[in-house]
């Protein structure tokens, strides 16, 4: 589970990344394209993801993450249940939209994490 507040910290974290009202609810965006928008009423994420990394995040959990069951999720916008998701695998699907919608200068600044033992 990720609460509210996790997740708009974890998606403010990013380079360039702000937040506005956006149709009742929240949008964070790059610039003038939105990466992902909270819907605290019903307690989820939406964000946009190129139709491989929809595919990929998808089969984890489909009461998890799944694509918008209409047109916009055939342009790879995407659910996920803040209830019911991992932080780890939210980070992982917000890092993975923000590369698809920022700049190139802004994503990589963005370092994939890996394990040093």
């Amino acid at each position: 589970m990720v609460t509210i507040d996790a997740f708009r910290q974890m998606a403010l974290a990013l380079p360039e990344m702000t937040e506005h009202p956006h149709a009742g609810n929240r949008a964070f965006k790059v610039g003038s394209k939105i990466v992902v928008t909270l819907n605290s009423a019903e307690n989820r994420v939406c964000l946009k993801l190129s139709e491989r990394d929809q595919d990929l995040f998808s089969v984890f959990d489909r009461t998890v993450i799944y694509p918008v069951p209409n047109k916009w999720g055939k342009h790879g916008w995407t659910l996920v249940s803040l209830q019911k998701v991992e932080a780890e695998t939210l980070h992982d699907a917000l890092i993975a939209a923000y590369y698809h919608v920022a700049p190139k200068r802004l994503s990589a600044l963005i370092q994939p994490s890996t394990d040093s033992e």
